[in-house]
């Protein structure tokens, strides 16, 4: 597929995020080919995330652990997990993420994108631009990220 504008994009994301049942990781898969890759300039900042249901072992996982978003204060420090605490406030879940992140720039299907590294665990999250407010992320990683070969599809919204 080409790429779209980011009109385009926004009304294909959109569709997809207001989905009830599940996606096939296929149809995820073309949207993520059509859109520009990230940069890592882009990324910084404070964003808010959500799952794409695609039946991928870790869907629902980030819901149970209250998982708001991503904090991306410079490209060496980076909050991966932000989670919501029983009152509501915003932390960074180091225990459930073995540590944080970084962000470096690393091909993925054969393009350079903005890609958060965990420092504790081998997972990177790939990051392609929806427009200037939304990315699509692809988790990948070893045995505890990937599902039988399959990758964790989710978003991030800028706050």
């Amino acid at each position: 597929m080409t790429a779209v504008n980011d009109e385009l994009a926004r009304t294909t994301f959109n569709a997809l995020k207001e989905r009830t049942g599940p996606i096939p990781d296929a149809e995820l898969d073309e949207f993520w080919a059509t859109l520009p890759p990230a940069t890592v300039e882009q990324m910084i900042g404070e964003w808010s995330g959500g799952e794409f249901i695609t039946g991928h072992k870790m869907n629902g996982l980030l819901e149970k652990a209250r998982w708001f978003g991503k904090t991306f204060n410079s490209i060496t420090d980076v909050q991966p997990l932000v989670c919501l605490d029983e009152d509501g406030n915003k932390f960074s879940n180091v225990k459930l993420g073995k540590g944080e992140a970084s962000l470096w720039a690393e091909e993925f299907r054969g393009e350079v994108v903005a890609t958060m590294v965990y420092d504790g665990q081998p997972t990177h999250d790939h990051f392609k631009r929806v427009d200037d407010h939304t990315v699509l992320g692809i988790m990948n990683g070893k045995a505890g990220v990937l599902d039988n070969g399959r990758y964790f599809y989710f978003y991030l919204e800028r706050v």
